[in-house]
């Protein structure tokens, strides 16, 4: 394993049972801030991750909160734990977990490009604009 590798392992999160995406430090911060805040208002939110069709390569990433109501049967599970902020759950449904199991989920401050950023493993191609992939 080179330093870079183990840099990147350790730089990310998992979910309390070590399933789920992987969310680096700076996503990990600022979910725990947009969590935060949707909390402040009194609403029990969690992050739904998933998949839809269309985006330049086919598929594109969607990620919204919802409220805990709204949590399907089947929707699969995971509680975030992120240093010194509340635990938070992200929730993804079984057809969505095919495409980005593995996936790991990046938050950029920069002015160009920043936001959410995802690198999935099981995409053969990405577009540039980072936020749709094919498979």
């Amino acid at each position: 394993m080179t330093t870079e590798t183990a840099v990147a392992l350790e730089a990310t999160f998992t979910a309390r049972d070590g399933k789920g995406i992987l969310i680096t430090q700076p996503a990990m911060k600022q979910l725990a801030n947009l969590v935060g805040q949707q909390s402040q208002q009194g609403e029990t939110k969690v992050l739904r991750v998933g998949v839809r069709s269309g985006g330049c390569s086919g598929m594109s990433y969607t990620m919204d909160f919802i409220d805990a109501a709204e949590i399907h049967g089947d929707d699969e599970r995971y509680v975030y734990e992120p240093d010194a902020a509340a635990s938070f759950e992200v929730v993804c449904d079984p057809k969505s977990l095919l495409y980005i199991y593995g996936m790991q989920l990046d938050f950029s401050t920069a002015l160009i490009g920043g936001g959410f950023n995802f690198t999935n493993p099981n995409a053969s191609q990405t577009c540039g604009c980072g936020s749709s992939f094919a498979v």
